[in-house]
């Protein structure tokens, strides 16, 4: 079950979410102009709540007092005025804004991507994906919606609580002092919860990416959970994940509650506080009907300022989490970061060297040894080296190494004499071509997964040298045909035979393939190997194998054992003077070390 105490979520620490929400200005920086003039809008239009009031005293003390209709009459014609152009300017406010910050919500969202997809395969290893799905979609328009509403509204309710006071202190300064009194316990109430609620709005947004990843994992394996049978047990961990963010939610809405209630119920005794005195004063003759009228209005149109604060403040909170969650993806070190300022260019002439390399996980415990430790290899250029070894012995994880999805701990890898870290990576990349163990194919047509940007000539001949020309002109729309996520929607086979076809597009100098022929048939495997002689008799190759079939590929082979090259040569030779090798080639890896 994830758990949101994972390194992708680190528990709530002190920081500040002004400090955190003014990293996202860069963002704004290009809609300034309409932004501040939205925020000025707000302001004329809030402040015209105050005017109210003066109309109202004028009414009062003016046509009212003196029996007068018509005057009675302008005035309810100036309310209804004043009411209307606020109505107006807020729906301004809103038009001026809305295109604008969805801009910033969508650029947001490409950067976030943008560097998921250039981040280390180190990252992608501590990360859960549901996290990372959490923060482009559902933080993101939090953030949004922060500078939609909250961000504006906090300013222009500050500007308004400040002209309300003046107008109170100008009608009457002893009733204005008596309002004043709630400001200290307020600003206490609001300390309180902005701390605790940063903590608890941080716990809520990582706890929903535990829960996206839970189900993103369901529906991707859903043919494992359903294979065994094991929906009822994935239906119990989904619903502790959902019960542990139901009791957060829970949590938050009850300091909110609670804040809501000390801001509603403080501000309240102060205005009847307030009425109290000012009726005394009336009844004496110390203060008029309108003005007390127009002061009772003026305190009634800054309730909203004031019991807005808690829920305005609550969203600044989970605005500025969602803006750290947003920077601790985006703050990490893309793998460009490391490419070498002078970009090596390899020569023709020497194939692929590993010399003394040695590798450990970033996340392996300091005692464990390293999964790769000196391993020194030559493949002379031209050939195919097939690479062998017992289970979890570091071959995919060395294969991984020359296209630098990882990187070496120790030593060095040569392409034709030409340091691979001291090539761009979209270089390296263009040189060498992979294709996994584990074929990837997105959601998009047949021709996409294979091209892979690659220009469409290169299709006809990648699919004919996986042999999957066939299945593919059978498809109901040919090479447009979209496949199902993760390509679930053809057979094991086809999927790795279209994982071939994209590795060989373009006629790469070097090709890296792990056991590409795991997942074929009998028949179809004899149709790819003899595809694959074609290919490999123009390229330097390296072939993780587990069979004797894809060995028979290979010019020479290199056997790694406790992270070492152990052995190199032909099939034959190993076969004849090396007893592990021997062992591994007879199948009998499962019962034994080699006797």
């Amino acid at each position: 079950m994830p758990d949101s105490r994972s390194p992708h979520a680190p528990l709530p620490r002190k920081r500040s979410a002004v400090r955190s929400l003014l990293r996202l200005w860069p963002y704004v920086r290009p809609i300034r102009v309409r932004f501040f003039s939205a925020a000025l809008v707000a302001v004329v239009a809030s402040c015209l709540s105050l005017v109210i009031p003066l109309v109202l005293k004028w009414m009062v003390d003016g046509p009212v007092a003196d029996r007068d209709p018509a005057g009675v009459g302008w005035g309810a014609l100036a309310l209804l005025a004043l009411g209307l152009l606020e109505a107006l300017l807020f729906g301004f406010r809103r038009w001026l804004v809305a295109r604008p910050l969805t801009g910033v919500e969508a650029a947001l969202r490409r950067d976030l991507y943008r560097r998921v997809q250039r981040l280390p395969m180190d990252f992608h290893d501590r990360w859960a994906s549901g996290q990372l799905l959490s923060r482009a979609t559902n933080d993101l328009t939090q953030v949004r919606m922060f500078l939609v509403f909250p961000l504006t509204f906090l300013f222009v309710n500050a500007v308004t609580l400040l002209a309300g006071f003046v107008l109170l202190m100008a009608q009457d300064w002893t009733l204005g002092l008596v309002l004043l009194v709630p400001v200290v316990p307020l600003i206490v109430a609001c300390s309180l919860f902005q701390a605790r609620y940063a903590v608890v709005a941080r716990r809520a947004q990582d706890q929903v990416g535990d829960l996206a990843t839970v189900v993103e994992e369901s529906v991707l394996g859903i043919r494992v959970v359903k294979g065994f049978g094991r929906h009822r047990s994935q239906a119990v961990a989904f619903r502790a994940l959902a019960r542990r963010l139901r009791g957060t939610e829970l949590g938050k809405a009850r300091l909110l509650a609670v804040t809501w209630a000390v801001v509603t119920l403080v501000p309240e005794l102060a205005i009847g506080a307030a009425l109290v005195l000012g009726t005394v004063q009336v009844a004496d003759g110390g203060l008029s009907a309108g003005t007390l009228v127009a002061f009772l209005f003026t305190a009634l149109a800054l309730r909203w300022p004031v019991e807005s604060i808690g829920f305005l403040l609550a969203m600044s909170q989970e605005a500025a989490t969602a803006t750290d969650r947003f920077f601790e993806v985006v703050d990490e070190p893309e793998e460009d970061a490391r490419d070498a300022a002078v970009a090596a260019v390899p020569t023709e002439g020497d194939g692929i060297r590993f010399e003394a390399v040695a590798f450990r996980y970033a996340d392996a415990s300091p005692d464990t040894p390293p999964v790769l430790r000196g391993v020194d290899l030559h493949i002379r250029p031209g050939e195919t080296m097939a690479l062998v070894g017992a289970t979890g012995s570091g071959k995919t994880t060395l294969t991984a190494l020359v296209p630098r999805l990882h990187e070496v701990t120790a030593g060095r890898i040569l392409l034709d004499g030409a340091d691979i870290t001291a090539m761009p990576r979209e270089r390296l990349r263009t040189l060498v071509s992979v294709a996994f163990e584990e074929p990837t194919l997105f959601s998009t047509s047949v021709r996409d997964n294979v091209l892979m940007g690659a220009d469409e000539p290169e299709l006809a001949r990648a699919l004919a040298v996986a042999r999957a020309d066939g299945f593919v002109d059978a498809l109901p729309d040919g090479a447009a045909t979209r496949v199902g996520e993760q390509g679930l929607s053809l057979s094991g086979g086809q999927r790795q035979r279209l994982a071939l076809a994209r590795a060989v597009v373009g006629g790469p100098r070097f090709l890296v393939l792990d056991d590409p022929l795991s997942a074929l048939d009998v028949h179809t495997e004899a149709l790819v190997e003899a595809a694959l002689r074609e290919v490999l008799r123009d390229t330097t190759a390296l072939v993780v194998a587990h069979r004797p079939s894809t060995v028979a590929l290979a010019d020479r082979v290199a056997l790694l054992s406790e992270g070492r090259i152990a052995a190199v040569g032909t099939h034959e030779e190993l076969l004849r003077d090396c007893a592990e090798y021997a062992w591994l080639m007879s199948g009998e890896e499962r019962k034994g070390g080699p006797r």
